[in-house]
């Protein structure tokens, strides 16, 4: 008798090794039909059905109908993220300049002394938290100097990003509560009061910066509103700082995992960027995306009713065997990587190149100022708490100075 497929992502065992049932989900059931929820849910294991529903935003919406008992406040209109075009692509393209290869270029210097200047505090200490030490406050200080706001309040930025994504994905599978909704909308109307104090200093004294640059959008009043420009802003920060983090963090860990390749690289450091695409592959900071149906139709065979929630699993799309060699090893020189974790189609990630220079930059003054890196402990990393993320908060190393 075939044994059930017991998919529940939510299990602290499923989460820190989803691997074997993703391959199982590939092979089985790669359109998953979960059962007994109060909402109509599929996951979808494949890397092929995975990329066709991303690319296709005419039957698969990023627009969510809110939680029974939450009315839509007009001062709070969705973020790029959560919208579908001609509406996403206005929002999107009053920020992609800022994000592109020649700006993020620019920045590489910049980051690099400041990955310099914590790696300083990090091997006078020797044994730190390595997300506290480096793979949070980089992105943080990063992406505040673009936008504009004081790095000074990181540690409040810190807060706000946290409480905003522990509660990430919780709508997926079931309805959210009506107390993490009014959580939610507590955490963005207090971003929202220090944005707009930003806000009015800028105007007065604009600078050379993205914030500036979104006022300036404003003010010509058919491209941007103010509240877009408030919802904007919090996103930004919030992205700009979150999957990075994981990102870094997930590099370091992959490494120490497979000394092998962590050898390989110290002696080759140009393998960096693919070494980092092959983290992002390996191990997905993103393990999901989530699309809703807009009218009734079929992935692979499979009848989908409309509003059903379709759950795409990025991570399992990148160890998909018909499209990776020898998906489950580890290679520091993968080529030809084509892997899904920053999505596909229009909302591919617009912090991509971001994220994968501040990694790079990250890992490889990590690595030019050790000669040893390794857990300080091997106690259970604590898990990110939404289940949305591959992702740990706390990360306990031991750094051999160079």
């Amino acid at each position: 008798m075939p044994t059930p497929f017991d998919f529940n992502p939510f299990d602290e065992d499923t989460r820190r090794n989803p691997y074997a049932l993703y391959a199982r989900g590939r092979a089985e059931f790669p359109v998953f039909v979960h059962a007994g929820l109060p909402i109509s849910v599929v996951s979808a294991f494949r890397y092929d059905d995975i990329q066709a529903v991303l690319k296709d935003p005419t039957q698969w919406s990023n627009v969510f109908p809110p939680p029974p008992g939450i009315e839509l406040r007009p001062d709070l209109p969705p973020n790029m993220l959560n919208l579908d075009p001609p509406e996403h692509t206005r929002l999107r393209g009053l920020v992609n300049q800022a994000f592109t290869p020649r700006i993020v270029r620019q920045l590489e210097p910049r980051m690099e002394r400041i990955a310099h200047e914590l790696l300083d505090s990090a091997l006078a200490a020797r044994r730190v938290d390595l997300v506290q030490a480096l793979s949070y406050p980089l992105p943080v200080i990063v992406i505040a100097e673009m936008i504009g706001v004081p790095i000074d309040d990181r540690e409040q930025f810190k807060h706000w990003s946290d409480a905003l994504v522990e509660d990430l994905g919780v709508g997926i599978l079931t309805p959210p509560t009506v107390e993490v909704m009014h959580k939610q909308i507590r955490i963005v109307d207090e971003m929202r009061v220090y944005f707009t104090r930003l806000v009015d200093e800028r105007r007065t004294a604009p600078r050379e910066d993205l914030l500036s640059g979104l006022i300036a959008a404003e003010s010509e009043g058919s491209r941007l509103t103010f509240d877009e420009m408030l919802q904007m802003l919090i996103l930004l920060l919030v992205a700009g700082n979150e999957t990075t983090t994981t990102l870094i963090g997930n590099a370091a860990i992959t490494l120490m995992e497979h000394p092998d390749q962590l050898a390989h690289l110290r002696a080759d450091l140009d393998l960096m960027p693919t070494a980092i695409d092959e983290v992002l592959r390996f191990s997905s900071p993103i393990q999901l995306t989530v699309r809703r149906a807009k009218t009734a139709t079929t992935i692979r065979g499979h009848h989908v009713d409309e509003g059903t929630n379709v759950v795409l699993w990025l991570g399992s799309a990148n160890r998909d065997e018909q499209v990776f060699e020898h998906p489950d090893t580890f290679d520091v020189a993968r080529v030809n990587n084509y892997h899904l974790a920053f999505g596909f189609g229009p909302h591919f990630c617009l912090g991509s190149n971001l994220a994968r220079v501040e990694a790079r930059v990250a890992m490889r003054v990590l690595l030019q100022r050790t000669r040893g890196l390794r857990r300080s402990d091997d106690a259970p990393l604590p898990l990110h708490p939404s289940f949305i993320f591959r992702s740990v908060t706390s990360l306990p190393v031991e750094l051999v100075p160079a």
